[in-house]
């Protein structure tokens, strides 16, 4: 049904309507800046382009045609950008190796359910998730986020990323083991140095 409504909104911006864009903005600018700012660590280029991504979509509304999903499209315009970008500035590396800053959860507040040392516990084992997804080759990367975070299906992420269904299958296996020993690893090396 999201996606009814989600086709319908683009048919009436489309069509005119500004309220329809600032519903589909709203519903969808939070995982999509994430996506940005998690595939290349850098704010302000994160924020280009995002703000790139809606501009593309504000000029594509009057050809808007249903071919797939809104969102697949969305992320097929953020996928082609960031793609973009990426050979533009060849040979700097972009993708930094740096943890990248997380939103505060439930503004800022801890959970009280949980003791000081296992909220301790969480936040570097977080740390470490970031670390490691940070070394994650980009298609790798790109394919785990989609999964993880947005929830997109591996035939969804197929399309964002214009890969076939084997490739972006072997990339989130090749993904969540490197991640698992990545994890691991570091997490054995941090409690060695504490011992």
């Amino acid at each position: 049904m999201a996606a009814e409504v989600d086709h319908r909104l683009m048919q009436e911006f489309a069509n005119g309507d500004p309220r329809a864009f600032e519903l589909l903005y709203q519903k969808y600018k939070g995982g999509l800046y994430r996506y940005f700012i998690r595939q290349i660590g850098d704010k302000q280029l994160a924020e280009d382009l995002y703000q790139e991504t809606w501009a593309r979509v504000i000029k594509a509304a009057a050809g808007y045609e249903r071919r797939a999903k809104f969102t697949t499209w969305l992320y097929r315009i953020a996928h082609n950008l960031l793609i973009d970008h990426v050979r533009a500035l060849k040979p700097v590396e972009l993708f930094s190796d740096a943890a990248i800053e997380e939103e505060a959860i439930n503004d800022g507040q801890p959970c009280m359910q949980y003791a000081p040392e296992q909220l301790t516990a969480q936040g570097q084992k977080a740390t470490i998730l970031k670390e490691c997804i940070a070394l994650l080759p980009h298609v790798q990367k790109e394919a785990f986020l989609l999964n993880m975070e947005m929830g997109f299906t591996a035939v969804v992420i197929a399309e964002v990323a214009g890969a076939g269904l084997e490739a972006i299958k072997s990339r989130l296996r090749y993904a969540t083991q490197s991640l698992k020993q990545c994890v691991e690893g570091k997490w054995q090396e941090q409690h060695n140095d504490t011992k």
